[in-house]
């Protein structure tokens, strides 16, 4: 562990069937260069849902000038992504059973909706306040599939050498759609400049009308954005290439309840789990609502919106970068150890049930 060399027994795949077959079929692998149209259009819908999630937190203040919002609306509105994980099984069965078009496809339809229901211009504002709402919770539903299907679009379509670095992007864009918003709400919607200046002399409030139309126009671009990217979606997003990239790629799936049940039940599983979940539960909440959190120290929404888009871009750089270090580097004979995981993987089929 930390900066030394692994140990043998951390290199252990995390399931191991009971007995001791790792012999497989020879298979005939191939990469296609369409792989990185379907990592793009991945990508930019995950940076779409990152955006999504992270409108209303940089421009708090201008919100509650425009709509009413509370900070209680601005924290719930963020909370919405996180409580759109809770079925996150029904979604992740999906993706095991149906593949990765499906899955997208849904999570798609889910970000459209949502977008379509906060960008409708009904001007009673109790109405219109949980038709924002339910659009939010709509761009939550997604983001099981957009935050989790990375590892698994990459081990479908792209070598191994290749993988982790495909994860990596893929896994990322959210985040940067996150970072996106921190600028990109403050300089196109106008704060209301009801606070006192440096030199004590309190500035003229902006129109709500000014602000709200500012912030409408925001959502209907977000909304022709998503309905373009979700159109190429549906238009091809296959769920595999005709030949499997690897071994791992063509190996026969598991059954889902019981590796579900193995994993659970697996202690390293559940200490990867934690590692990777409390820091970025602390962080996405940190981050949504960053503005709120700077404004009693006077610190302005295009101020705070540049402080939370460079401590993003800053994590998604580091963390591409260390994605694509070569994995025989970081892992002397990783090749040989990628093929010994896949035909444990193949091996493992024999708990599966008739029918699944």
């Amino acid at each position: 562990m930390g900066a030394g060399r692994s140990s043998e027994a951390e290199r252990q795949p995390l399931m191991i069937p009971a007995n001791g077959e790792t012999h497989t079929l020879p298979v005939h692998s191939r990469v296609y260069k369409r792989r990185w149209l379907v990592l793009m259009l991945f990508c930019l819908l995950g940076l779409l849902q990152g955006m999504v999630w992270n409108f209303w937190g940089p421009i708090q203040v201008s919100a509650g000038h425009a709509y009413g919002f509370t900070k209680s609306d601005i924290a719930l509105l963020v909370l919405w992504s996180p409580l759109g994980f809770i079925p996150f099984f029904l979604f992740m069965w999906l993706m095991d059973k149906k593949g990765l078009r499906a899955s997208l496809l849904l999570s798609g339809f889910f970000m459209l909706l949502g977008a379509i229901l906060r960008s409708l211009p009904f001007t009673e504002q109790r109405l219109r306040r949980w038709l924002i709402h339910g659009g939010q919770l709509m761009n939550g539903l997604a983001g099981p599939t957009i935050m989790s299907a990375g590892p698994f679009l990459s081990t479908t379509w792209f070598a191994p050498d290749q993988r982790a670095t495909a994860t990596a992007v893929a896994s990322l864009f959210a985040h940067l759609g996150g970072a996106a918003s921190f600028v990109i709400g403050p300089l196109i919607v106008p704060s209301p400049n009801n606070t006192e200046t440096g030199t004590g002399v309190f500035e003229a409030a902006l129109p709500d009308n000014t602000i709200r139309s500012r912030i409408q126009m925001v959502m209907y671009t977000e909304l022709a954005a998503i309905a373009v990217i979700y159109a190429a979606v549906v238009l091809y997003f296959p769920s595999r290439p005709p030949i499997p990239p690897s071994v791992a790629a063509a190996s026969q799936r598991l059954n889902y309840r019981s590796s579900m049940w193995r994993l659970f039940r697996n202690h390293r599983f559940l200490m990867l789990a934690l590692a990777y979940a409390v820091p970025m539960g602390v962080m996405s909440g940190w981050a949504g609502v960053l503005d709120m959190l700077l404004t009693p120290a006077k610190v302005n929404q295009v101020d705070a919106g540049w402080i939370g888009f460079w401590s993003s871009v800053g994590g998604c750089v580091f963390g591409v970068a260390m994605a694509s270090h070569p994995l025989h580097l970081l892992h002397p004979g990783g090749h040989l150890h990628e093929q010994q995981c896949a035909n444990f993987l193949r091996t493992l089929h024999r708990d599966r049930v008739p029918g699944s």
